[in-house]
């Protein structure tokens, strides 16, 4: 104790007699703000992924769809909106996030307090039903964005919609994947995707649900059956039964895999068949079948390597976020005509460019 001591006195002596040198000799010194992290692919979601209301399109061209469970052209969902707001979360940017604060209450959220999960482009919402992950995301993001900036609007919209996903979007006791607000009518299925830890850790932080419901989620994922590299894609709330895929979907892989971090438990074997992969053949393809490993397409997915980087980051595998995040990058900026996005024949889905840009900022955050 007694060295520390001398230690810091020391460095007190040393400081003072730098600034009186300093100010002898009539230097001055201007305190150097810190960078602030900046992307060509913000620059092109804003300027090109934007409907005249501010929503966000999923995809980059005008089209219809005669069913209204297709998302199609400039329709936006409440998945977009979600992950905005945890992009401006992770960098720090209330601006942005009080953007997508007002995109939420005055489109999004219905006079009946649930969050509808698809607009069309005019902001004309032709569903009645919601996105359980898509609500999960959003309060989550609402409510760090409260303990980051504290305004109460965060905190008490946050509170409105978890009370309406308790009232609503409930069936024996588990929050499930959609409900249908005209009919009255839940699934029975709660896929795993949706089981957002790191959400649902915050809202029984600031009780809006009770530990007794947040423990319900650990355990459906901590008990899950494990075969392999890959994991379940669903849970039945009726039957109690778990249910595979045989051609999965990386993305949704990844993203569990990323909640089980929030619980303290790695991914081992998924990181592990992601190393090997892109090892052995340079990339990660959109999705694989689930017995053999083997990729069941051809085509790569930016949304994969952003969820990727943002796993191996969780994971403190800042080798495994780097080589994605390269490979990720090579593949921005194509079409000459969108610099910054994430274009694939004159087109592209907004998660292609939102969770590369998260997975951007989380790395950037970690320098």
């Amino acid at each position: 104790m007694t060295r520390r001591l001398k230690y810091k006195s020391f460095l007190g002596v040393l400081a003072v007699t730098s600034l009186g040198l300093s100010i002898a000799i009539g230097v001055t010194y201007a305190a150097i703000p810190p960078k602030k992290f900046n992307s060509p692919t913000e620059k092109f979601i804003t300027q090109n992924m934007r409907n005249t209301n501010g929503t966000f399109s999923t995809y980059l061209k005008a089209n219809t769809s005669d069913n209204p469970d297709i998302v199609a052209g400039r329709e936006a969902l409440s998945e977009s909106l979600g992950l905005w707001l945890q992009y401006s979360e992770v960098k720090q940017d209330q601006l942005n996030f009080n953007q997508g604060y007002d995109l939420l209450t005055k489109h999004f959220l219905t006079p009946q307090n649930y969050i509808v999960w698809k607009l069309q482009a005019d902001g004309v919402a032709n569903v009645q039903t919601n996105a359980l992950g898509d609500d999960l995301r959003i309060v989550g993001n609402l409510l760090k964005g409260y303990e980051k900036w504290p305004e109460e609007k965060y905190l008490t919209t946050a509170r409105v919609i978890t009370e309406t996903l308790q009232n609503s979007v409930q069936k024996n006791g588990y929050f499930v994947d959609f409900h249908d607000f005209n009919l009255n009518l839940s699934t029975s299925t709660l896929s795993l995707v949706y089981a957002d830890i790191t959400s649902l850790q915050l809202m029984r932080d600031h009780q809006l649900i009770d530990a007794a419901t947040y423990e319900q989620y650990v355990n459906l994922l901590l008990y899950m059956p494990k075969e392999g590299a890959f994991f379940p894609k669903s849970f039945d709330v009726d039957s109690n039964k778990y249910s595979y895929e045989d051609d999965i979907s990386l993305i949704d892989q990844l993203i569990v895999g990323i909640h089980l971090t929030a619980m303290g438990e790695e991914p081992e074997e998924l990181l592990s068949f992601l190393k090997k992969e892109f090892k052995q053949q340079k990339r990660l393809y959109g999705r694989y079948n689930r017995l053999t490993q083997k990729p069941t397409v051809t085509y790569e997915s930016p949304a994969v390597y952003g969820l990727g980087i943002i796993l191996a980051l969780k994971c403190d595998d800042q080798t495994l976020a780097k080589q994605l995040n390269k490979k990720m990058l090579s593949l921005r900026g194509k079409d000459a005509a969108y610099p910054g996005g994430y274009i694939f024949n004159k087109n592209t889905h907004i998660f292609d460019n939102l969770f590369p840009l998260i997975a951007e900022a989380s790395l950037y955050s970690k320098k």
